[in-house]
């Protein structure tokens, strides 16, 4: 067991819980502030994993812009709809716990069989990122990790670009500036 070893199970457990309370929670406003908390929890994860990208990320795209968005949203719909319910709320079916159960047991079980963080048996600090050094070289490409996201990785940072322009189309939809070409 580590030092960070309770942390991260305090914050895993933060996240559980406002994955839960996102889903069950009765208002718009509860929703949205279960989700920004489970946002900021699992940014927080990523920093103890030290992935200090990945955090920054998810506290800026899940947490803030997200968050910001479903606000300016809840704000323009506010009055043409209730944001308490008004019926009997969502039934949960049974059959869906127990496949989401199962599929997190399931999960659950595959995490002995990771590599502990920073081991220096992992993958990471194999032969790969000596490739990767040599071969972004040879490339004449001086900087490492822009041969890694343009040379090795270009279709996934492909992809990435579309979901940010998909999400800049979004939020000019949502704020009303669209432009009509």
């Amino acid at each position: 067991m580590t030092a960070t070893d309770p942390l991260l199970v305090g914050l895993l457990v933060l996240v559980v819980v406002t994955a839960v309370m996102t889903a069950v929670a009765r208002t718009l406003p509860t929703t949205l502030v279960a989700f920004a908390t489970y946002s900021l929890g699992l940014a927080m994860v990523w920093i103890v994993f030290r992935a200090p990208d990945v955090a920054l990320t998810e506290a800026a795209v899940g947490a803030g812009v997200t968050t910001a968005l479903f606000l300016v949203l809840l704000r323009r719909t506010s009055g043409s709809e209730p944001t308490q319910p008004t019926a009997p709320t969502r039934r949960v079916r049974p059959a869906s716990v127990v496949v989401s159960a199962a599929v997190t047991l399931a999960l659950l079980l595959t995490v002995p069989s990771l590599p502990a963080v920073g081991a220096a048996d992992t993958p990471v600090f194999g032969p790969v990122a000596e490739f990767y050094l040599t071969d972004s070289a040879d490339r004449g490409i001086d900087n490492v990790v822009t041969a890694v996201l343009v040379v090795y990785r270009g279709f996934d940072t492909f992809g990435e670009i579309a979901v940010v322009f998909a999400a800049a189309v979004a939020v000019l939809a949502v704020l009303g500036r669209e432009v009509v070409l």
